[in-house]
């Protein structure tokens, strides 16, 4: 199996997160029915920018406890050393320690525009965030749980450790699919080409066999739709067995 290479991700940019997962249930050892993506909704601030492919790098804060700039005076230098430190591309993953409640937003109009400078594409937040527009002119997206006015006493609490954001926990360094309809954090086993390859190929499964079918039905009798359908479904799971099945 090899590694994912930076031209790879960029392909995978090219898919939606749901075509991402299809690819992945069909190599991974893992429950696909329960582990991998959020367990609670999420909101996509910025659609339009599409799919976004990254890294975790992770922090914790909590924007209600003004004690913590007193306690870690040096926080924000050493935190953005650390991000600095991490190859990317990165997404910001932020556990916010308030929620349910929202006290302030971490991410604002001067936060995306540096982690944007330190090879970040953006956040996955169960906090708030701010300035959208000027984030979106910035280039880096957000996918949040709400937006609010203030930053209130938003400061890195911890940071480089495992967090847990929309019922999903992630650790460091592990590669992250998201969009519009949530993410999906890909275990280190399962971030190799097997992974593109899959998901191209279960694309390219479902427009050939079962779209191509339902697509074609004008004019047909329900008898013959129904009989093309079964058997698009045949043709589909026979293509999947000799994908995947016969080849283990």
């Amino acid at each position: 199996m090899n590694k994912l290479t930076h031209v790879h991700l960029l392909e995978m940019k090219r898919w939606n997160t749901p075509t991402i997962y299809n690819g992945w249930e069909q190599i991974t050892s893992h429950d696909s029915a329960h582990d991998g993506f959020n367990l609670e909704t999420i909101i996509d601030f910025m659609p339009q920018m599409g799919p976004m492919v990254g890294y975790a790098v992770t922090v914790v804060c909590e924007p209600s406890n003004p004690q913590h700039k007193l306690n870690l005076p040096d926080a924000w230098g050493d935190y953005r050393r650390y991000i600095a430190s991490v190859k990317g591309p990165k997404i910001v993953v932020v556990q916010d320690l308030d929620k349910p409640d929202v006290f302030g937003a971490f991410w604002g109009e001067v936060n995306s525009a540096v982690h944007r400078a330190l090879g970040c594409v953006g956040t996955i937040t169960d906090g708030a965030i701010r300035d959208l527009d000027e984030m979106i002119h910035s280039g880096f997206k957000a996918i949040a749980r709400g937006m609010c006015v203030g930053h209130a006493h938003s400061y890195p609490v911890r940071w480089n450790c495992p967090v847990e954001v929309f019922g999903r926990r992630i650790t460091p360094g592990q590669l992250i699919h998201a969009d519009k309809h949530g993410f999906l954090v890909i275990p280190d086993e399962d971030a190799t080409t097997d992974l593109l390859e899959a998901a191209r190929f279960m694309d390219s499964n479902e427009c050939s066999t079962s779209i191509n079918a339902a697509v074609n039905a004008s004019g047909l009798l329900p008898e013959q739709i129904l009989d093309n359908l079964e058997e698009a479904d045949r043709r589909f799971k026979a293509n999947l067995k000799e994908k995947f099945v016969d080849q283990t």
